[in-house]
């Protein structure tokens, strides 16, 4: 089954936005276009429930049930149980509060595991516990390739390992872990997995049930949605945590690890992501009602579209005498993110020579500034970034593969 990529585009504004056209978009790592369903539910939402939810007037009532509805379908699509579906301001909020939770349970001498593949947000909010006593160690990457060894974790993990923070997927490297295989070598251990997705979930939400973490994080902005950081707590570890919001919300467990309380109209919003899955669901397959299946078909869709594309520019760029490809060259064993270093130029001249032939990329150290280091990279140059979904065509690859060769 072949993705139906004019229908797809035309789910997106941007597209049709005259002030893009021309450019193709490479710096989807940064944050997606969001599609039409979220634009127009955000619309909906402060023309008509603009209002405190869940007030007994009709308005505050559909408001609250609009929210109700995005904790509802996104814990289907995710595979979890609806009360451990949280939505806060970002990724790295939720990341903070977290190790403010985890502070109140650890004691001194208790150990975490944190990587230098993942951004700072899966790695500053950990090592600054080391101030209460607790002890990080670091799962560190091969320096020359940027990924990690699962054997490493057999030294790594002792008895008094309780945490460990990794990543689905590097924002650099973008090796996909093998998150599963992680997740039940530390449960064995008794110790709890924290999986930052980000990097992974705008490539097709993944079965957080499967994958067996106890914590997983992503940007919703980053899989076509609004402005939020979505997280899922299995219910075992957050009543370990307890309540990090007011004390008198204690009974209202949505608000538990949001303690500025909701962003109302894009908690509302997010269900809509699920409303474009379902539309390229239906365009390509019979309709169902099977949520997980609709899932199963949508991620296998986003994949099959990305990898022959990825092949194709990793192809280019491993053969080019003038770059350094970061990670693996096999679009098998990674997501639609690439990163490369000029031999012979600076990542920000690269970049602007880009941009100047349309093609909208990043540069930057992307806030994996421990990895870069690792790499031998200096962070305050750092890469020139090239990431792509479902919605990239194979003229933008060709136009990619066009602006490269001119530029290198």
């Amino acid at each position: 089954m072949l993705l139906d990529q004019n229908f797809v585009r035309q789910q997106f504004p941007a597209f049709q936005e005259a002030s893009l056209q021309g450019q193709a978009f490479f710096d989807n790592a940064g944050g997606s276009y969001a599609c039409a369903q979220v634009i127009e539910a955000l619309s909906n939402y402060y023309r008509e429930t603009k209002v405190q939810p869940y007030h007994p007037h009709p308005a505050a009532l559909k408001a609250g049930a609009q929210m109700d509805a995005s904790h509802a379908r996104l814990a289907a699509y995710l595979n979890v149980d609806t009360d451990e579906v949280y939505m806060g301001p970002s990724t790295s909020q939720n990341t903070y509060v977290l190790a403010q939770a985890f502070a109140n349970v650890l004691q001194a001498g208790d150990e975490i595991i944190v990587t230098n593949q993942d951004h700072e947000a899966n790695i500053g909010v950990w090592h600054r516990l080391a101030k209460h006593g607790i002890v990080i160690k670091e799962w560190q990457v091969d320096p020359k390739t940027g990924a990690l060894s699962v054997d490493d974790l057999d030294e790594l993990i002792t008895p008094k390992t309780k945490l460990l923070a990794f990543n689905h997927c590097s924002n650099i490297v973008a090796y996909i872990n093998p998150v599963a295989e992680i997740c039940a070598k530390a449960k064995a251990a008794g110790v709890i997995t924290l999986v930052d997705g980000v990097s992974y979930a705008g490539h097709g939400l993944p079965d957080v049930g499967a994958l067996g973490a106890d914590i997983y994080l992503f940007s919703l902005y980053k899989t076509f949605g609004p402005h939020l950081g979505m997280m899922v707590i299995r219910n075992a570890v957050a009543e370990l945590l307890g309540n990090q919001a007011h004390y008198f919300n204690g009974a209202y467990k949505a608000k538990w690890f949001v303690p500025a309380g909701p962003d109302h109209a894009q908690v509302a919003a997010s269900q809509a992501v699920l409303d474009y899955f379902e539309a390229v669901h239906d365009h390509h397959f019979e309709a169902t009602s099977d949520v997980k299946l609709i899932a199963e078909r949508v991620r296998k869709l986003f994949h099959e579209t990305e990898q022959p594309l990825l092949d194709k520019l990793l192809t280019f760029l491993s053969s080019h005498p003038n770059v350094t490809l970061l990670g693996s060259d096999q679009a098998s064993e990674r997501a639609a993110t690439v990163s490369i270093v000029p031999t012979q130029q600076t990542p920000q001249e690269l970049g602007r020579k880009l941009v100047e032939q349309g093609i909208m990329c990043g540069v930057g150290h992307f806030y994996a500034v421990r990895l870069l280091e690792a790499m031998n990279i200096d962070p305050n140059t750092g890469v020139v970034r090239l990431s792509f979904v479902h919605y990239t065509t194979p003229e933008e690859i060709d136009q990619l593969i066009a602006a490269l060769d001119q530029a290198l």
